[in-house]
């Protein structure tokens, strides 16, 4: 990864791509849904507008390498979710944290299981990563079956972890070894 390059992985029925400012309609539906929303701990979006500048933000993090972010992608184009490594530290650490969201409508269609695999391998293989971390609102029974689905351990319960609008959240730890077997 240099200069915030970021490649097309293709799964079965979806693809990963960059985030696209031509994604913003799109993703606004996905990242201000109410049954999205609730789970992110962030201010709610409010607009096509602001959804832009989130990803403009998102995609100076890419150039940066601070940050890589793909929209998923069915194959007639719909972009039905994001997902990607929030942050990632290689020398010291070899780790990183995954972010993903779907839109409802998509939801138990495995399209995020695929999508998250496409990941986990450019992660591992690509990356370098040893190690693969998820946070969530412990409440999130969802994406503690995805994650756990996937391979993925619950280390436990950070208190306090995030600050939200509503106060300070825990939030439930999960990680992926590279040695833990996640081709399966």
């Amino acid at each position: 990864m240099s200069n915030g390059y970021v490649p097309v992985l293709n799964g079965q029925r979806l693809l990963l791509r960059a985030i696209s400012l031509d994604d913003a309609e799109a993703l606004f539906h996905c990242w201000s849904h109410p049954e999205v929303s609730h789970w992110l701990g962030t201010p709610i979006l409010s607009s096509v507008t602001e959804t832009r500048e989130l990803i403009v933000r998102l995609l100076e993090l890419a150039q940066e390498n601070e940050s890589l972010r793909f929209s998923i992608v069915l194959p007639e184009g719909t972009v039905i979710g994001s997902c990607g490594f929030n942050n990632w530290q290689l020398e010291g650490a070899y780790r990183g944290e995954l972010g993903c969201e779907l839109r409802p409508e998509f939801w138990g269609n495995g399209y995020m299981s695929e999508a998250l695999r496409l990941l986990l391998k450019f992660g591992f293989e690509s990356m370098g990563l040893n190690r693969i971390e998820v946070i969530c609102h412990p409440g999130n029974a969802r994406a503690a079956k995805l994650f756990t689905k996937l391979g993925f351990t619950q280390e436990g319960i950070l208190r306090q972890y995030r600050h939200t609008e509503a106060g300070f959240q825990d939030v439930a730890m999960y990680s992926l070894l590279n040695t833990d077997g996640w081709q399966n």
